[in-house]
């Protein structure tokens, strides 16, 4: 090869990494504390969600917004007010990820992110049966 190739080679390879550090993944996560010290940047909060207070979601006045109390990870509680439709079974989640900014007193989500208890969770791999008179002691015909 020749060394302009090479040079050629190199410049490229310097221009896509510049431009894949532009691209990273701006997601910052943190607690509601630290979202209402920093009012109008966007962050992820995790959290559970308050299963005491009341869900408020009417589909005939707005589909595409909900709002709920939960705890983040330093068990504090804030209103977080979704703009999205209410996901299904949203009540059964064991984890929630909100993403959006803090505006005075509550947490305005863009989008949102449930972890929920699987169907399969606390059960063991599954179990091979084979009926009784069907073993085959040379599987391979």
């Amino acid at each position: 090869m020749k060394k302009t190739h090479i040079f050629l080679i190199i410049i490229i390879a310097i221009a896509v990494g510049a431009v894949l550090s532009l691209v990273k993944d701006p997601r910052t996560y943190a607690s509601f504390e630290h979202a209402l010290s920093h009012p109008g940047k966007n962050f992820e909060v995790v959290g559970v969600l308050d299963t005491t207070a009341a869900i408020e979601y009417d589909a005939m006045v707005n589909p595409d917004r909900f709002s709920f109390y939960m705890f983040d990870e330093n068990n504090q509680r804030h209103k977080v007010v979704v703009t999205q439709p209410k996901p299904q079974d949203f009540e059964k989640s064991t984890q929630v990820v909100v993403g959006g900014v803090m505006k005075e007193d509550a947490f305005y989500a863009n989008h949102i992110l449930l972890k929920c208890p699987s169907k399969y969770e606390g059960q063991g791999p599954a179990q091979l049966q084979i009926p009784e008179g069907e073993v085959n002691s040379n599987p391979i015909n």
